[in-house]
């Protein structure tokens, strides 16, 4: 895909959001070529050939937010054959931590996960590299994968859960597909892929494709990832990565039809999101007589002192029953802050409101969003 790059000039017009509505609204760079992923199976068919991600993008990928070396695993899942590759197999791995590969034979696999994947918060470091081959299926019954180091039942390491240093997870070259965490309300639900709070959390040159979370709800999201509390106020990395990719592909959430988070700042780069949905109704707070929801087609974040920053990336086609049919950012106390830079947002639809002279973006935070060298229409 040809991204047209095009300036947007600084003095563009200030901020002020289109009121339909919008009543009772709250105030990588060339050499991390990385980990060769190829292409994945997913649980309806083959996802794609080409690997995940942006392929003309060139924001430099920082060493903390490149794929982890894997060639001395803790464990492997497999012994070489698809039959050897099991959702139990896969439960017991993330569960004693370490650094997990699969050998489960030349071909692509899908591994239809019969219970939901939980890291112990003992484990100071989870990584699961799917070798660009193996995709995690939740069925469409199940969220994927969950860490969450305020959740009792998974091991109370310290005093102050909500802001801890681990446990550390990173998951790469890895299809996660048809996770569904409807009905799942525990720290405000969503995560239909992966559910994270505390600790630390990146995503490497992986694909998400069909997730699910609560259709409603005025806070609830992330279709694909949710994220709570990460140590010291960290960014989350989403780094060569593709969120949907293809029409009947995308999350679909109440918000964040892609990803979601409160209080947590994200680093996107070279990623794609596409075909994500936002499809609750009443936006946040809900209106009267709504049920809530409906913002953040592909990014949902609310909290107050955080920042997004998206580089080399594509949005595009990702559509919002609210609010923000691309990107929907709340700082309630203002502080906040946007920066898009050397990416394309395209086609966003945003069915209720979004900020004036940013197609695509509701924006309330500090000042304006910062747009550099990208397109926004």
């Amino acid at each position: 895909m040809r991204v047209r790059w095009a300036v947007v000039v600084a003095s563009v017009t200030a901020v002020t959001a289109s009121m339909s509505g919008l009543a009772g609204m709250p105030g990588a760079a060339a050499s991390v070529a990385a980990s060769g992923a190829t292409g994945s199976g997913s649980a309806s068919g083959v996802v794609s050939a080409s690997a995940p991600g942006n392929p003309s993008g060139r924001a430099f990928v920082p060493p903390e937010a490149r794929a982890v070396d894997t060639s001395r695993p803790s464990r492997v899942v497999g012994n070489g054959t698809p039959a050897s590759c099991t959702s139990q197999a896969v439960v017991a791995a993330v569960a004693a931590g370490g650094v997990i590969t699969f050998d489960c034979g030349p071909r692509p696999v899908t591994i239809k996960m019969t219970a939901t994947a939980k890291v112990r918060n003992a484990r100071p470091k989870i990584v699961l590299d799917g070798g660009g081959k193996v995709t995690l299926s939740g069925g469409g019954k199940r969220r994927i994968l969950y860490m969450n180091t305020c959740d009792q039942a998974q091991g109370w390491t310290t005093s102050h859960c909500d802001d801890q240093e681990t446990p550390q997870l990173t998951v790469q070259n890895l299809t996660f597909a048809d996770g569904d965490a409807t009905g799942q309300g525990a720290d405000g639900g969503g995560g239909g892929a992966i559910f994270v709070r505390g600790g630390r959390v990146k995503v490497v040159n992986s694909r998400f494709v069909r997730n699910r979370c609560d259709p409603t709800g005025p806070d609830v999201g992330g279709a694909a990832v949710r994220v709570l509390d990460q140590s010291r106020d960290r960014p989350v990395y989403v780094v060569n990565s593709t969120f949907g990719g293809a029409a009947g592909q995308g999350g679909v959430c109440a918000n964040g039809g892609a990803v979601s988070s409160i209080g947590v700042s994200w680093v996107i780069l070279n990623s794609v999101m596409t075909h994500n949905a936002a499809i609750g109704r009443g936006a946040n707070p809900a209106r009267g007589g709504t049920p809530g929801g409906g913002s953040g087609g592909a990014i949902y974040t609310d909290g107050n002192l955080f920042s997004v920053r998206v580089a080399g990336s594509i949005i595009e086609n990702n559509s919002a029953k609210e609010g923000g049919g691309a990107v929907f950012f709340v700082s309630n106390d203002r502080t906040g802050t946007l920066l898009i830079e050397n990416s394309a947002l395209r086609r966003n639809r945003s069915a209720g409101f979004e900020t004036k002279g940013y197609p695509g973006i509701f924006f309330l935070g500090a000042g304006r969003p910062k747009v550099v060298r990208s397109t926004l229409k």
